[in-house]
């Protein structure tokens, strides 16, 4: 593992210190701080952030649950591979989840709350194509948990938080390379459906929205090991920054 500063963070003595444990090494898994089949040094990477093993342990086992590391009983903890296949089995499973979301929305949202979405949509627009990548999938990923949202299900929200941020490093690519103008008509035409109540539809609609295929998917991947591995040579800026935000959190 690169070699860091250690990173002056309160030990995790709390809830409120556990949780912010959490999310510093969440986001370091979701962005690739740790290369793909790394053995994590937990002495290191405690020294770095400036805690105990004890409760960093017990941030990994769970991150360890939610995908982002394997572990091996020579090894210890692991992180995930950037894995075509893996990542097109979380884009199957996203689609199949966000199918159920918009159905559910299209039943539960009121004719105001769809006004808001479509008001958020147009708004997005105005971004310019150009700009950062982390500020265009940020509004991407905000317009499918608004959506979830509408759903009245908790479950769905956290579900979609979940895969998406496991994928969330292979989007923050993908937007690098100019698929926004794409999305964003797309999202219009999911709003104008639900506003029809066009429950036929929007199964389709979202399903082309998010598939992509194992091929797609490879192309963005070659792109995501050049940006990890040459990434310590390049500006902080260029890395992607991570939502961890949990569910129930907006």
């Amino acid at each position: 593992m690169t070699q860091s500063p250690t990173v002056h963070r309160p030990a995790a003595r709390t809830s409120a210190g556990q949780a912010e444990l959490y999310g510093a090494v969440k986001a370091m898994a979701v962005r690739f701080d740790f290369k793909p089949g790394e053995r994590i040094n937990e002495v290191e990477l405690a020294r770095r952030l400036n805690v105990s093993r004890t409760p960093l342990r017990e941030v990994l086992n769970q991150l360890m649950v939610e995908g982002f590391l394997t572990r091996s009983v020579n090894r210890g903890f692991i992180a995930r591979l950037l894995d075509a296949k893996q990542i097109h089995s979380l884009y199957e499973y996203r689609a199949v989840l966000e199918a159920g979301i918009v159905r559910a929305a299209c039943e539960r949202a009121s004719d105001e709350e769809l006004a808001q979405l479509r008001a958020f949509v147009e708004r997005s627009r105005d971004v310019p194509e150009d700009s950062d990548a982390t500020r265009l999938l940020e509004l991407d990923e905000a317009f499918h948990l608004h959506l979830a949202g509408l759903s009245r299900n908790e479950e769905f929200v956290r579900a979609l938080e979940s895969v998406n941020a496991r994928i969330h490093f292979v989007r923050w690519i993908d937007m690098q390379q100019g698929r926004r103008s794409h999305t964003q008509g797309e999202h219009l035409r999911i709003v104008q459906a639900l506003e029809q109540r066009d429950m036929d539809a929007l199964p389709a609609l979202m399903g082309a929205h998010i598939g992509r295929r194992l091929d797609q998917i490879t192309d963005v991947i070659r792109t995501g090991f050049s940006t990890i591995y040459m990434r310590d040579q390049a500006e902080p800026a260029t890395v992607a920054p991570a939502n961890t935000t949990t569910a129930g959190e907006k």
